[in-house]
């Protein structure tokens, strides 16, 4: 009886947990969905092709977010041109070179420390230091450089991550074969861990689509068009998140918010459906 009763109550326990995992998956998924569907169906009778490729006209009393756009791309193409080898320049010194394991773990903390820091600290601070010290003004290169710090982080430990994937016998191996520390790096490691570098800046171009509050302070809120990509990192723009806040919060503009909302949407969508596919194909090349 005392066997028959146990068994009841393990069976009773895990059918509530069972049920309790799955009313938490079901809420999460439920509240994702809604979140989505309330921002495309809010945002997308708002969107048209003259809201995507022209800009704002207060004589025309029009709205177009061209600038918002090719301002967040200015910001991502410039940060990713120095986050990329800084993080995982950093990776390989820390995972291949680096023989100190008090350096190591203390480099290690500060880049866990750097990464839970609230974005306006990191605002303020590039305010601060590129705007005012550098002489660099209120520009989007303060901005992009402001989200090279935040975002150093993420690609290092991404890349270190991968790095320790790779088998030791593929590195004792090529040193077996004569092969230099460099060139066992270059053609052993790093082929091996392609794809969590590409995870590191698929999670760097998210963060930086979707960051604001750094990017307020540093490279500002204007709606202007810039020509050359060199043009447009000296001068002040905002960003798509930048100009979600302005007409949300400023000016009152709901329906052009909704509708920068959706494309950012859009946008987190196919970066995530874009990390999942390259995380299959770099797994299916490696079971080959």
């Amino acid at each position: 009886m005392d066997r028959k009763k146990v068994k009841a109550k393990r069976r009773a326990y895990d059918i509530t947990m069972r049920g309790l995992s799955g009313l938490c998956a079901a809420l999460t998924s439920a509240l994702v969905l809604f979140l989505i569907a309330y921002v495309l169906i809010k945002g997308i009778p708002n969107i048209s092709w003259k809201f995507l490729t022209t800009s704002v006209s207060y004589l025309n009393d029009s709205v177009g977010i061209l600038p918002d756009i090719l301002n967040t791309l200015y910001i991502v193409l410039y940060t990713l041109l120095w986050v990329l080898p800084l993080g995982v320049g950093a990776a390989i010194y820390l995972t291949e070179y680096a023989k100190n394991h008090r350096i190591v773990g203390a480099i290690e903390y500060a880049a866990e420390t750097l990464s839970g820091i609230p974005s306006i600290i990191y605002g303020l601070v590039g305010m601060l230091f590129f705007c005012e010290f550098l002489g660099f003004k209120t520009s989007l290169k303060a901005g992009a450089l402001t989200l090279v710090i935040m975002n150093l982080p993420t690609v290092m430990r991404t890349t270190q991550e991968s790095l320790k994937t790779v088998p030791q016998s593929l590195r004792e191996g090529a040193f077996g074969l004569g092969a230099g520390k460099w060139r066992v790096i270059r053609t052993v490691v790093f082929p091996g861990c392609v794809d969590g570098i590409i995870t590191g800046c698929i999670l760097a171009v998210g963060r930086i689509l979707g960051e604001s509050a750094a990017l307020l302070f540093t490279a500002g809120f204007a709606h202007n068009i810039y020509n050359l990509f060199v043009d447009g990192l000296s001068g002040a723009g905002a960003t798509l998140t930048v100009a979600l806040y302005v007409y949300a919060k400023e000016q009152g503009e709901f329906g052009i918010a909704f509708g920068i909302a959706a494309i950012l949407m859009a946008l987190t969508v196919i970066i995530n459906l874009a990390a999942t596919l390259i995380g299959k194909y770099y797994d299916k090349r490696r079971s080959i």
